[in-house]
């Protein structure tokens, strides 16, 4: 039996705000976690503890730093300034990646590892809100984590706030802890909230991003939207990720809005009794226009998809809609085209791929495979096999797994073969099924030796050695 464990680092994090010139305090608490794997075992029920393999640790650490420096670059900063703030935020980097641990534990419980894209997908909306809070300052929040920054130190600007913006915020959030005039408490709808599961920090949090939020009545606009979602069969524990992912669906209208937008949905093929995990998944999905939407659909036709394809996409990669049709979706079908794929087929099986950067992610591994050898309609069935491929870091996770490759003594075509190898953990399950493959003397296919489970790789092993015992 797998169970995960939490420990709490009791840090508190101390920010300066600058807000019309004046400076006030802020308490911050960032909640950093490491989380460890605990299997039990044996017949006294022994504890063997596993902690993140130190060569995963090392990439996803590399991969939150790319995330960072490409977020501090979008906001401004100059690459200098990006670099030397990404060499002082070792602390913060660890914390990002406790943000992974704590998003997809059990994943990796699962020893499924991250791809580029879910690490970025994780990753940039927590940016964003600490970027909507601290913006002028997020600089030196990053290089002083988790102490308090120096007082008299000199932030880095990233762009101006606005004094009007800045008031405007900082009276929803004051409201937010308000006591009610009527109630003597805190205002109905932050109590209803607080019942749902939230604390007051993570209402206050979604306030700054969207100030509006704290203006919204309980019984005109939040708890209908709460109801219809408990209705709709979505976990009590999700609404709260919901709405702190995307408030502006407490100001839609239900009857106007929110069931006709759903209904055209539908229409195009969703699958309305998986609404809760399409909403959890992406609840912004709710808030795209039709015509927008329409836009996507009709690239997807475009490819030949049938509309039950169409369908069964939105409904497992609900996010596919927030790409956009001219900048992502049409040049990046044009270059898996180039490498002989079926672009529908791969959408269908790996949509993930399509919100990825042609220059910086695929045409990077593209090269690297060529380099090794493979011809591009080599490297076209792989991707073709297996859709994930792409999604993957080149430095953190192909590489060393190509490296570790060449030395088990496979000739290259078994990677044509059985791309899915790439999938696996290098220090989970890669390395430790050599090593006994190694010691067996046998030799067995490429995907016998990581896609069986640990029983039946062990039946196949033995029956290897056997017959070669025979013989």
């Amino acid at each position: 039996m797998k169970t995960i464990f939490s420990i709490q680092l009791p840090h508190h994090f101390h920010s300066t705000r600058f807000l019309f010139h004046t400076t006030t305090r802020t308490q911050l608490s960032f909640p950093a976690k490491l989380f460890f794997c605990v299997e039990k075992s044996g017949i006294n029920g022994s504890l063997d503890v596993k902690v993140v393999s130190p060569a995963l640790l090392a990439a996803e650490k590399e991969e939150a730093k790319a995330v960072l420096t490409l977020f501090l670059k979008k906001q401004g900063l100059r690459k200098a300034i990006a670099a030397r703030t990404i060499n002082k935020s070792d602390l913060f980097i660890d914390h990002l990646v406790s943000k992974l641990h704590s998003k997809h534990k059990s994943w990796y419980l699962a020893g499924r590892e991250l791809t580029t894209l879910e690490i970025r997908d994780a990753l940039i909306p927590y940016l964003e809100s600490l970027f909507e809070e601290h913006g002028t300052i997020l600089v030196d929040l990053v290089e002083s984590y988790p102490n308090p920054p120096v007082k008299d130190k000199s932030a880095v600007p990233i762009r101006p706030s606005s004094p009007v913006l800045s008031a405007k915020k900082l009276k929803a959030v004051s409201r937010v802890s308000e006591i009610d005039p009527d109630g003597g408490s805190l205002r109905p709808h932050v109590v209803y909230l607080m019942e749902l599961g939230m604390n007051i920090e993570q209402i206050r949090s979604i306030t700054r991003r969207f100030p509006s939020f704290a203006y919204y009545s309980l019984e005109g606009k939040i708890k209908p939207v709460v109801e219809f979602f408990l209705e709709l069969g979505v976990p009590k524990e999700n609404i709260s990720t919901i709405l702190t992912k995307r408030p502006q669906l407490c100001g839609i209208s239900l009857s106007e809005n929110l069931k006709p937008t759903m209904k055209f949905f539908e229409s195009l093929g969703v699958d309305k009794k998986q609404w809760p995990k399409v909403i959890y998944r992406f609840p912004a999905l709710l808030t795209y226009s039709r015509q927008k939407v329409m836009e996507s659909i009709d690239f997807l036709l475009e490819l030949g998809l049938s509309e039950e394809s169409i369908g069964k996409i939105l409904t497992r990669c609900p996010n596919i809609v927030s790409y956009s049709v001219e900048d992502n979706l049409r040049p990046t079908a044009k270059y898996f085209s180039s490498l002989g794929v079926d672009v529908g087929i791969l959408l269908f099986r790996c949509p993930q791929n399509f919100g990825l950067s042609i220059e910086a992610n695929l045409k990077p591994v593209t090269e690297y495979f060529l380099e090794r050898g493979y011809t591009l309609e080599e490297i076209g069935t792989m991707i073709s096999r297996y859709g994930a491929l792409y999604t993957f870091s080149l430095t953190e996770n192909l590489i060393p797994k190509w490296e570790f490759f060449v030395t088990t003594g496979y000739p290259k075509s078994e990677l044509v073969k059985f791309p899915q190898y790439f999938g696996y953990n290098l220090e989970e399950r890669i390395k430790p099924r050599f090593a006994i493959l190694k010691k067996s003397g046998a030799k067995l296919l490429l995907n016998q030796v990581l896609s069986l489970s640990s029983s039946n790789f062990e039946e196949v092993l033995e029956k290897k050695m056997k017959k070669m015992k025979v013989s």
